[in-house]
């Protein structure tokens, strides 16, 4: 499974109403760390215990405005209606799990 693409119309119904913790990445395809990042986050897509969306800065960029992203790659990752960790830059797979594993208090 892939990362969901979101929008300013579907945010709300795939991320404040989820009921599992969301990673939302926002990124923009002329973004070459943001290409680097998205076959990791395909595979962290599989994980039943966290969705995973992106966010099209140049096509939503008042949903980049309100999360205050400035820089990209930049995921924001929500709970419970929350955001309660921000990743700023290229990670490794390892190194993204654990940071959101301990985000989440896993």
């Amino acid at each position: 499974m892939k990362p969901l693409d979101v929008t300013t119309e579907t945010f709300e119904v795939e991320v404040l109403d989820s009921s599992t913790p969301v990673l939302i990445d926002f990124w923009a395809p002329w973004c070459g760390p943001c290409r680097m990042l998205a076959p990791i986050l395909d595979r962290m897509a599989d994980d039943a215990s966290l969705k995973i969306v992106k966010v099209n800065v140049d096509e939503n960029p008042s949903l980049a405005s309100a999360f205050g992203v400035r820089g990209i790659p930049n995921m924001v990752l929500m709970k419970d209606r929350e955001a309660v960790h921000r990743i700023v830059g290229l990670r490794g797979e390892a190194d993204l799990r654990r940071e959101i594993d301990q985000a989440l208090g896993a």
